[in-house]
C-alpha cells in the first residue's frame, strides 16, 4: 500500500510527489495551450481558404467584407471559448488554474466583444458600399431580411449588456448576486447569436471541415455546461451527502461553517483550494459562491470561513445544522504542489487569510520556516485567530499581524503605522533570505497586485510567487 507523507514530514520526503505534481501541471498546461492554438489556427485557415487574403489585397468593399468575416470567425471562436473556460472543463482547470482562467476569461471576453462589434460594422459598411445604399438601411436589411439575424441581434444585445456590466467601474456598483445573474445571460447571448452563421455565413458552410468544426465546438460547449456545471456537481453532492455540521462566529464580523459528509477524501481536496458552494436553505440557493477551505481537510469534514459583507456571506451566518450542501470542486492551484523550496512566506488580507491557514495546516515546515503576515482593519476582525495561535504554539509559525487603517503611500498593502516603509524592504525585513521562500498571497485583487509587485521588486523569482483570484 502506498504511503502518504504527513503534513509534518520533512519536505524532502515529499519531493518525488511534488515533482510529479509539477510535471502533471506542466503537461495539462501544454495540452490546454495546444488545443487553443490549434483551433485558432484552423479558424484562420478557414478564412484564408475562403479567399480572405485575396479579397483584402483587392481593397475596396470586398476588403471590408473579408476583414469583417475574419473578425466574425475569431469572435465566434472566442465566444465559444468563453463558455468552455468557465464551464469547469478539467483540461482548462488543470492546465491554467482558476487564477489563469479568470484572467483569460476577462481578456477573451472583451476581445470577443470588440471583434463582434467590428464584424458587424465592417460587414454593414462593405455590403452598403456594394449595394450603394445608406449603412443604416443596410443594417436594417441585415436584421430583418437575412436568415437568423433577428436572433443574432438579440444575442448581440445580451452580450453587450454583459460586457458593459463587466467593466470594473460598473462591476463595483453591482451586488455580486445581481452581476452573477446578468453574467449568465452571456450563455443565452452566445446560444442565439451564433446559429445565424450556419444560415448566412459562407465561411461556416463552405466545406465539410468547416461545418464539422463549428458543430463539434458548439456541441462540446453545450455538453461542457451540462456535464461539468450541472451533472458532475449534482452527482458528487449526492454521493458525498454533504451537510452543515456547525456554524461558528469568527472574529467580529466573520463566520466559519463546518460541513460533514461521506468519503470526502475521494474529492481529493488540498489546503489552499476552494469549492463553489450552494446551500439548500431557501430562495437564492441556486447562486453558487466560491469559498476557500479555511482548515486542512481532515476525515469527513470541510470548513470555510468568510467575512460577512453581502447577501451571499450573510446567509452563511443563518445556516442551520443539517442543511444540505451542493458543491463543485475542488479548484485552484495555490497548494503545496506549487512549492519550490522549504521556507514559506504567506501574506493575506481579510478573508484571504482563510486559505493560507488551511495551506499551513496541510504543509510540512520546521519551526521558524514559515511566516504568516495578516492584514486587518482592526485586530478583533481577524479570521481564524484560534487556528493561527495553535500553529504558532504547536508548529513554530511566525505570525506578524499588520492591523490598522490602510497606508496612503506607494505601498498600500501596509497599514498607516508603517507608511514610512518601502514594500520590498518590509518584505526583506520579514524574511531576510527572501529569495529562498515560496510566497503565497491572497486577498482583494488590488491589494494582491500591490503585494506581488513588491515581492518581485524584492527579488523573488516568479515561479515562487503563488496567488489565486476569483475576480473577473
Amino acid at each position: 500500500m502506498a504511503t502518504i507523507a504527513s503534513p509534518t514530514a520533512p519536505l524532502a520526503l515529499r519531493r518525488p510527489s511534488l515533482a510529479a505534481g509539477r510535471r502533471r501541471a506542466a503537461a495539462w498546461n501544454a495540452g490546454a495551450i495546444a488545443v487553443i492554438w490549434l483551433t485558432s489556427l484552423f479558424v484562420a485557415a478557414l478564412w484564408v481558404s475562403g479567399g480572405g487574403v485575396d479579397a483584402v489585397l483587392g481593397e475596396g468593399a470586398e476588403a471590408l467584407n473579408a476583414v469583417g468575416r475574419l473578425c466574425g470567425l475569431v469572435a465566434a471562436n472566442l465566444l465559444l471559448y468563453q463558455v468552455l473556460l468557465m464551464a469547469r472543463v478539467p483540461l482548462f482547470e488543470r492546465g491554467f488554474g482558476r487564477d489563469g482562467i479568470t484572467r483569460m476569461h476577462r481578456v477573451v471576453g472583451f476581445w470577443s466583444f470588440w471583434l463582434m462589434l467590428a464584424h458587424i460594422a465592417l460587414l454593414v459598411a462593405g455590403y452598403a458600399a456594394v449595394a450603394q445604399v445608406n449603412p443604416f438601411v443596410q443594417l436594417w436589411e441585415f436584421v430583418w431580411d437575412y436568415p437568423g439575424m433577428l436572433l443574432a441581434t438579440a444575442g448581440a444585445v445580451l452580450i453587450v449588456l454583459v460586457a458593459v456590466t463587466s467593466i470594473r467601474r460598473a462591476r463595483r456598483r453591482l451586488r455580486y448576486e445581481s452581476w452573477h445573474l446578468l453574467h449568465l445571460y452571456a450563455y443565452v447571448g452566445v446560444g442565439i447569436a451564433l446559429p445565424h452563421q450556419l444560415w448566412a455565413g459562407a465561411d461556416f458552410t463552405a466545406s465539410a471541415w468547416a461545418t464539422v468544426y463549428w458543430w463539434t465546438l458548439w456541441a462540446l460547449a453545450a455538453a461542457a455546461i451540462v456535464v461539468f456545471r450541472l451533472g458532475v456537481p449534482a452527482a458528487q453532492s449526492i454521493r458525498h451527502g454533504l451537510r452543515v455540521a456547525a456554524v461558528e462566529a469568527d472574529g467580529s464580523g466573520g463566520v466559519t461553517v463546518r460541513m460533514r459528509g461521506r468519503r470526502l477524501d475521494r474529492l481529493a481536496p488540498r489546503g489552499g483550494q476552494f469549492f463553489v458552494w450552494r446551500f439548500l436553505d431557501g430562495p437564492g440557493w441556486s447562486r453558487g459562491h466560491p469559498f476557500s477551505l479555511s482548515a486542512a481537510p481532515r476525515g469527513d469534514e470541510l470548513a470555510i470561513s468568510a467575512r460577512i459583507v453581502g447577501d451571499g456571506t450573510a446567509r452563511l451566518a443563518g445556516l442551520r445544522p443539517g442543511t444540505r450542501v451542493l458543491v463543485e470542486g475542488p479548484y485552484g492551484r495555490m497548494t503545496g504542489e506549487a512549492r519550490c523550496g522549504r521556507k514559506l512566506l504567506l501574506v493575506g488580507a481579510g478573508a484571504g487569510v482563510a486559505p493560507l491557514v488551511s495551506l499551513l495546516e496541510s504543509e510540512p515546515f520546521a519551526a521558524g520556516e514559515a511566516t504568516l503576515v495578516t492584514r486587518d482593519s482592526t485586530p478583533d476582525a481577524a479570521l481564524r485567530g484560534a487556528a493561527i495561535a495553535a500553529l504558532v504554539r504547536d508548529r513554530g509559525l511566525r505570525h506578524v499581524p499588520l492591523d490598522g487603517p490602510r497606508a496612503s503611500s506607494a505601498t498600500p498593502w501596509l497599514p498607516a503605522s508603517h507608511v514610512a516603509w518601502n514594500g520590498a524592504d518590509a518584505l526583506r525585513h520579514l524574511a531576510p533570505d527572501l529569495a529562498d521562500y515560496d510566497v503565497f498571497v491572497c486577498g482583494p485583487q488590488p491589494w494582491m497586485d500591490a503585494v506581488t509587485r513588491d515581492v518581485r521588486a524584492a527579488g523573488v523569482a516568479p515561479a515562487r510567487i503563488h496567488t489565486e483570484s476569483f475576480t473577473i
